[in-house]
């Protein structure tokens, strides 16, 4: 019985900080977790300068909802129609609308050229921050902008105390992304979908891995909470 109660304990302290995390205000979510977020961001080489603003799915105008929406199907609504997942639209704007997601997104003249979401949550038990999407229109990929955004991911999962790993979904057909993904040092999870042989022997092979990458340590936060300072 103490056992028991022990790992009850346990558990509590290990997911109040997901708790702490969904919980905080925009502002507060920023302090803590993202400090080094700027206010924009200028294009390398057209010197464009893109605002940069984080927000929480509740938040989010529904001009801006809509817009990251198209640009998801704009970007990979093929894959998506291609896949075992398939593409519903009322679902993933459901998902979208998530109060516990948060976005990062990319504006110019108020209107949506990019966006990353992630959620401070739990996989298999497992406290972990998820990238659940990252898009961005033409104009700016290739420009560094998207290696920028996961930096702010890699910031936050260092953050958030007791977050081990950030994780995220990528098609099996979208090789350029997942050779991205790799690049970061994400990796194919161990929760990540494996190949079936069904009866006759015929192999089926997953659409989409799951990936993830451990967090660096962790550090002090503006609220003078100490969090993970060893390096896994």
């Amino acid at each position: 019985m103490a056992v028991e109660t022990t790992s009850r304990t346990r558990r509590k302290q290990e997911t109040q900080p997901i708790e702490e995390a969904v919980a905080k205000s925009d502002a507060a979510f920023t302090a803590d977790y993202l400090p080094s977020l700027p206010p924009d961001w200028k294009h390398p080489t057209s010197e464009i300068v893109y605002a940069l603003h984080l927000i929480g799915a509740a938040t989010l105008q529904d001009a801006h909802a809509r817009a990251c929406f198209d640009l998801i199907d704009e970007t990979s609504g093929a894959d998506y129609r291609g896949s075992s997942l398939g593409w519903h639209p009322s679902a993933k704007m459901k998902e979208m609308r998530s109060p516990e997601l948060r976005y990062i997104i990319v504006l110019r003249h108020d209107q949506v050229c990019g966006f990353m979401s992630m959620m401070p949550t739990y996989e298999n038990g497992e406290a972990v921050l998820y990238c659940y999407e990252i898009h961005l229109k033409a104009e700016l990929r290739g420009s560094g902008l998207g290696k920028q955004l996961m930096h702010f991911l890699f910031e936050a999962g260092d953050r958030i105390q007791s977050v081990d790993k950030v994780m995220l979904t990528c098609f099996v057909s979208n090789k350029y992304a997942r050779q991205f993904y790799e690049r970061l040092g994400f990796e194919v999870d161990a929760c990540s979908p494996r190949e079936r042989k069904l009866r006759g022997g015929r192999i089926v092979m997953p659409d989409f891995v799951i990936m993830s990458r451990r967090t660096a340590g962790r550090v002090q936060t503006s609220s003078g909470k100490r969090v993970r300072d060893d390096i896994d």
